[in-house]
C-alpha cells in the first residue's frame, strides 16, 4: 500500500488523497458503501461503478459465518465473488460481536457475560445470529479470515465500546483494543502483503484522555493506517465531533485516517476538516430503503424527506434538481417513488438508494475539488 497526499489545505487539517492498493487506486477523501454479506443492499457492483465509487466495505463477521471465508477463498476472493473490479476494506467484525451483546458487566470483570458475547483478552466468544453456534475470534484469526476473503485493507479486531460507558469502563475498553492491536500487528509481520494493507483502531468513547492515549499506543504500532471506532454507538453529534477534534490533529500525518461508521454528509464535512480521509455507513441504501433521501442546494447544508408522505402524493417533481443519479436522470418523480416504497415495491426503494449513493459520491467529488 501506498498513500501519498497531493494536496494540503492550509485553512484546516483537510487534505487530498491518493491511495494505491494491490485492487486499484483510491482518491481520498471517499465514501466506501457497505457491501456488509457481499453486496450493497440492492446495488449491483456494475451500478457502484457507473456511480464512481472506488472502494466498498465488506464485513468479515458476517461473510465468515455465511457462506465462510474458505468458499470465498475458492472462487478466488471477495472481489471475484461478488463480481466487483475494485478494491475492499473489510471490517474484522469487532463492532458485530459489540452489537451482540445486550448487557455489559461492570469493567472490572475480566469477562462481560451477555446473551451472546464473551471478551476476555484472547478473544471475543459468540453465538451466531443465524443458528447460535458458538465461535471464537481472536486477533490472528481474524486477520486469517481476511487474508482468505482476499481484503485490500484488513482491520484489527477491537472491542468496541457501548455508550454511555463510564470512564473506567472506556479504560479498560481501550486496554483491551490495545493489547489485540499489539498481538495484531506482530502476526502481521509473519506475512507478505503483496500490496495489502492493515489499519489499528483507536477507541476511548467520550473521555479526551483515554483517546489522547489510545491515538499514542496504536500509532506506535506502525500500522499502515489508523482508524477512529466507538464515535457512532449512540453518542450524538456533540461528543462526536469533540473526538473528532480531540483526536484528528494527533494522528500520524503520513498515514490514512478513517472514521468509522459515520456518513451523515455535514458529519463527513466536520471530520474532512480535521484530517479524516476514509468513511463507510449503510446509511444512504437504509435510508433509500425506507422512503428517505438527501437533497441540498448547496452542498453544505443537506436535508432529508420522506417520499412515502401524503403532501407527495401528486409530486411531479424529480427528487433533487441537476442531480444525474439514476433516478432523477431518468425524471422518476417523487410521488412515484414514493408509490413504489409504499407499496413495497423493491424498484423505488433501489431508485431512492441509488439517489441516496450519488448524492454522498458527488459529495466526496466535491470535497476533494474543493482541497
Amino acid at each position: 500500500m501506498k498513500f501519498t497526499i497531493v494536496k494540503k489545505n492550509k485553512e484546516n487539517l483537510s487534505r487530498r488523497g491518493r491511495l494505491k492498493l494491490y485492487s486499484g487506486e483510491v482518491q481520498t477523501p471517499v465514501f466506501m458503501p457497505c457491501a456488509t454479506v457481499g453486496a450493497v443492499k440492492g446495488i449491483s457492483a456494475e451500478e457502484l461503478k457507473s456511480l464512481n465509487f472506488e472502494l466498498i466495505l465488506s464485513n468479515t463477521y458476517h461473510l465468515y459465518l455465511r457462506p465462510g471465508e474458505k468458499e470465498i477463498r475458492k472462487f478466488g476472493g471477495i472481489q471475484k465473488f461478488m463480481n466487483w473490479k475494485g478494491p475492499i476494506l473489510t471490517d474484522s467484525g469487532g463492532y458485530q460481536v459489540f452489537s451482540l451483546g445486550k448487557n455489559f458487566r461492570d469493567y472490572t470483570d475480566e469477562i462481560q457475560n451477555t446473551s451472546l458475547v464473551n471478551i476476555n483478552e484472547d478473544g471475543a466468544w459468540f453465538k451466531s445470529h443465524i443458528d447460535g453456534s458458538k465461535h471464537f475470534f481472536t486477533p490472528e484469526k481474524v486477520i486469517d479470515i481476511q487474508k482468505d476473503l482476499g481484503s485490500d485493507i484488513i482491520m484489527v479486531l477491537d472491542e468496541c465500546t457501548e455508550y454511555p460507558a463510564s470512564e473506567e469502563r472506556a479504560a479498560y475498553s481501550a486496554k483491551m483494543t490495545h493489547h489485540w492491536a499489539r498481538r495484531s500487528a506482530n502476526y502481521w509481520k509473519r506475512f507478505k502483503k503483496r500490496g495489502k494493507a492493515i489499519f489499528g483502531i483507536v477507541q476511548g468513547s467520550v473521555y479526551k484522555n483515554i483517546r489522547e492515549y489510545s491515538v499514542m499506543q496504536i500509532s506506535a504500532l506502525k500500522f499502515d493506517g489508523i482508524a477512529v471506532g466507538g464515535v457512532s454507538v449512540g453518542e450524538g453529534k456533540k461528543h462526536m465531533y469533540e473526538v473528532i477534534r480531540w483526536v484528528g490533529p494527533l494522528l500520524p500525518k503520513d498515514k490514512p485516517h478513517y472514521l468509522m461508521g459515520v456518513g451523515e454528509p455535514e458529519d463527513i464535512i466536520e471530520a474532512v476538516k480535521w484530517g479524516f480521509d476514509m468513511f463507510d455507513c449503510v446509511l444512504p441504501t437504509r435510508l433509500g430503503r425506507h422512503g428517505t433521501v438527501w437533497t441540498t442546494t448547496n452542498w453544505i447544508n443537506f436535508k432529508k424527506f420522506d417520499l412515502r408522505k401524503l403532501k407527495l402524493r401528486q409530486d411531479k417533481k424529480i427528487i433533487m434538481k441537476n442531480c444525474l443519479c439514476p433516478a432523477c436522470s431518468n425524471k422518476y418523480s417523487r410521488g412515484y417513488i414514493g408509490h413504489l416504497i409504499k407499496s413495497n415495491e423493491m424498484l423505488g426503494m433501489r431508485l431512492a438508494s441509488l439517489h441516496n449513493l450519488w448524492v454522498i459520491n458527488e459529495l466526496m467529488r466535491k470535497i476533494r475539488k474543493s482541497i
